[in-house]
């Protein structure tokens, strides 16, 4: 009798999680969305209009994000109902739901993404602003 030989490892993975339509909420929408990275991330992805990798994002804030943070980050947004993700092969492409909420809660989505680029515009021009009254310290005075 021969030794049978099992494979190093299981590729077999547990499947997603992704809420039916019925059972998001706004308070989970709201929560996944209250992290500054989570709604940067889902703003990109809505506004893509196509899936997004993983990958993509590991940049998206001013700092690195690391990997494992990145992919709880995506959970979060998977769970709230926010995002479809999907395997193919060793990635991960993810897809916005928004037409989905938007039957649900018409109107929600729409609102916060576009308070997230009216917030994150204000950002831009204060960090320009403050860096221009910054570029004149340190000159000496007469």
């Amino acid at each position: 009798m021969e030794p049978t030989v099992k494979p190093a490892y299981n590729f077999s993975m547990r499947p997603l999680f992704h809420p039916s339509i019925d059972d998001i909420t706004v308070e989970g929408i709201l929560h996944a969305l209250s992290d500054p990275v989570r709604v940067a991330i889902f703003a990109e992805i809505a506004g893509s209009g196509c899936s997004q990798n993983c990958s993509n994002f590991l940049n998206i804030s001013e700092k690195a994000i690391p990997k494992s943070t990145l992919s709880q980050h995506f959970k979060a947004l998977r769970e709230a109902g926010l995002i479809r993700g999907v395997r193919q092969g060793v990635e991960m492409q993810n897809t916005s739901r928004c037409q989905e909420v938007d039957k649900r809660f018409p109107g929600l989505i729409a609102a916060i993404v576009n308070a997230h680029k009216i917030q994150s515009a204000g950002k831009c021009q204060a960090g320009n602003g403050a860096a221009r009254k910054s570029g004149g310290r340190g000159a000496k005075s007469k």
